[in-house]
């Protein structure tokens, strides 16, 4: 009980941060970030780190990813999706594939001068294409954001994410067999990606047939908890029987959503996300301080070069990336310029996926504590600036106000 309200008196104290943050034209975002380190195991330690290793704590972060990915999912109406097309594929793969040889080569060529074997490079590269997509998200929910720039942002997101798993994992194998640690085997990567889509449709494709049904904001809330604790708990049981992967249950959410999405009417999918919008901001909050509590904020202090050597090769990796796919599917001015700069959040995805590098790497410690030290600093580092930049590119575009 005592770890449960420490950890309500951290939401708590990050959401009046993040209303004093938002007085200063700066996203709510930051100030849920800075209380998650402040109060974290690496600070005050009030969110310490019995209570994020706390099975409780675990299950209540795995339904709040789920939930956010409902804003993701209500966005995938296929009616929509068809608009978008090569474009968004395409765009996605330049942005992420692009930042992966980007970084991949970068380090290639440092690695290469100072005698670290070279396939390092491969796993800094596969981690670096990854995008966070819960701090944008918070970003969009939080001004409102609509338009171009953001109309692409969603559904990337999810794709986004399906290409960083298959260059992730598929990199992590066959470094693991050069660096003599476990390896995953490469049958398991496409059930990674499909198992946590079909186990949302499954769940979510009789939701849709209840909401169409269903009237009222307690009866449509009344589906929605109990679909989305139908998909966390069935997600949890398949992945307690498949060891040595973790399915992720934002993507389950996604899904879900996307599912009775396109079997509800246009008008009655706008009252479900207007009744749910406030379940979205928790989730939100809640999965942002899980983000900042990991975040040490004294390796700041002992950030060498390849921690910057990092952050600004993933930048200009998603910025560039993005903008020469955006131009080759002649996507529209702002969507060219301004989406790079909303992909840039990264932290959360960055350090599970240098947790399971690690693993691989255990037969050689220094190279996994290269790994470990440039990520973890790029993290803190990265997600401060992240935010600020993803903000800009909003308003850039226009798509959200500035006054």
């Amino acid at each position: 009980m005592t770890l449960l309200l420490r950890w309500l008196a951290a939401l708590t104290l990050a959401a009046l941060t993040g209303k004093m943050i938002s007085k200063l034209k700066l996203p709510s975002i930051l100030g849920w970030l800075i209380i998650g380190m402040v109060f974290g195991p690496h600070a005050l330690g009030i969110v310490s780190q019995n209570v994020l290793d706390a099975s409780w704590y675990k299950v209540i972060i795995m339904w709040m990813q789920c939930a956010f990915g409902l804003m993701l999912g209500t966005e995938l109406v296929w009616k929509k999706m068809k608009n978008y097309g090569k474009g968004l594929v395409i765009t996605t793969l330049t942005q992420s594939l692009g930042t992966f040889l980007l970084v991949t080569i970068v380090f290639g060529i440092i690695f290469g001068l100072i005698g670290v074997p070279i396939y390092l490079a491969f796993i800094f590269g596969s981690i670096a294409l990854a995008t966070a997509p819960a701090p944008a998200l918070s970003i969009v929910n939080e001004f409102h954001a609509s338009g171009p720039v953001t109309d692409m942002l969603l559904p990337m997101a999810v794709l986004d994410d399906v290409v960083a798993i298959v260059v992730f994992f598929t990199v992590n194998s066959v470094v693991s067999g050069f660096a003599s640690g476990g390896s995953l085997s490469l049958y398991m990567i496409p059930l990674m990606i499909f198992l946590p889509v079909i186990i949302g449709i499954v769940v979510g494709l009789p939701a849709g047939l209840l909401l169409k049904k269903t009237q009222g904001r307690i009866q449509t809330l009344a589906v929605l908890i109990v679909g989305i604790t139908l998909t966390v708990g069935i997600g949890w049981f398949v992945n307690m029987k498949l060891s040595g992967i973790t399915l992720n249950y934002m993507l389950m959410g996604v899904s879900f959503s996307a599912a009775f999405t396109n079997i509800v009417s246009e008008e009655r999918l706008k009252e479900i996300t207007d009744q749910f919008h406030p379940i979205l901001a928790v989730s939100l909050l809640a999965s942002i301080v899980d983000l900042g509590a990991p975040l040490n904020y004294h390796l700041i202090l002992g950030a060498g070069s390849y921690t910057f050597i990092y952050i600004a090769a993933r930048g200009m990796g998603k910025y560039f990336g993005a903008r020469l796919g955006a131009k080759a599917m002649k996507m529209p001015d702002t969507v060219q310029k301004y989406l790079g700069l909303t992909l840039l959040p990264h932290s959360g995805v960055s350090l599970v996926f240098t947790g399971i590098a690690c693993s691989a790497l255990a037969a050689r410690t220094e190279l996994a504590s290269i790994l470990q030290g440039t990520i973890a600093a790029a993290a803190v580092i990265n997600e401060i600036i992240a935010v600020i930049t993803a903000k800009k590119g909003f308003e850039l575009s226009g798509e959200i106000k500035t006054v």
